[in-house]
């Protein structure tokens, strides 16, 4: 039975926004869940974290916060909310005080879907349009791809600068899912973060860095065992 006291806000990455959640949306509704998929600039870490306390604020009762990709170190962030009650990373940046995501990066050899990303002249990163399906979704049909390729929402090259702040998987209990095909981080990092924040439950699958839509009931089962956590 679902704990219908939490809500679940699902907090997207880079090169997406809330319709990346689009497949987790309706098992998460259909189980009796209040759910809300936030939509934030990715212009800075602290507007896109101020933005996701926006809509814990708007909450009523406990939260649970889910992030993909860049979302984790939002809701990182965003978690030390008194209304959250735990973190879901859904291969996901869970960095620590003072890390940035380039800093992250550079522990190990630039991922291979790292050298799909330019930068335009405002400072927006973006990902290569014809190489967004081999570097962030390799396991999705061709149509999904292109969709989420064609309609993706650069983030600000300041996003992966910005230092964290106190991380708020000190003190809430987190979930963590690893792709071990992902491309964009490294699965190595992924684990390397999972056991780091001391995860109560880690899980691995066959995914691309976009497994919220190529595996979404593993995803939604983890999602639900953290909602019911007691």
């Amino acid at each position: 039975m679902a704990n219908k006291e939490v809500t679940i806000i699902l907090v997207h990455g880079a090169w997406g926004d809330g319709s990346h959640w689009r497949h987790i949306i309706p098992s998460l509704h259909k189980e009796g869940y209040h759910v809300r998929s936030v939509q934030n600039p990715l212009t800075s870490l602290e507007d896109d974290i101020n933005k996701t306390r926006d809509l814990i604020d708007a909450q009523e009762g406990k939260v649970l916060l889910v992030g993909h990709s860049y979302g984790g170190a939002v809701i990182t962030g965003a978690g030390n909310h008194d209304k959250v009650v735990g973190l879901v990373y859904i291969a996901a940046f869970a960095p620590d005080e003072g890390d940035s995501l380039g800093a992250i990066f550079g522990r190990r050899a630039q991922p291979a879907g790292g050298a799909s990303i330019y930068p335009d002249s405002k400072g927006f990163l973006w990902l290569k349009y014809d190489e967004f399906h081999a570097s962030f979704c390799a396991d999705l049909r061709e149509e999904e791809a292109l969709v989420m390729s064609l309609s993706q929402k650069p983030i600000h090259g300041r996003c992966f600068g910005d230092a964290t702040g106190t991380p708020a998987w000190k003190t809430k209990p987190s979930w963590y899912q690893v792709s071990d095909k992902d491309l964009m981080i490294p699965p190595e990092t992924e684990q390397e973060m999972a056991e780091h924040i001391q995860a109560k439950k880690i899980i691995h699958l066959d995914a691309s860095h976009a497994s919220l839509a190529s595996h979404p009931e593993e995803v939604v089962a983890l999602i639900l065992e953290a909602a019911n956590h007691k």
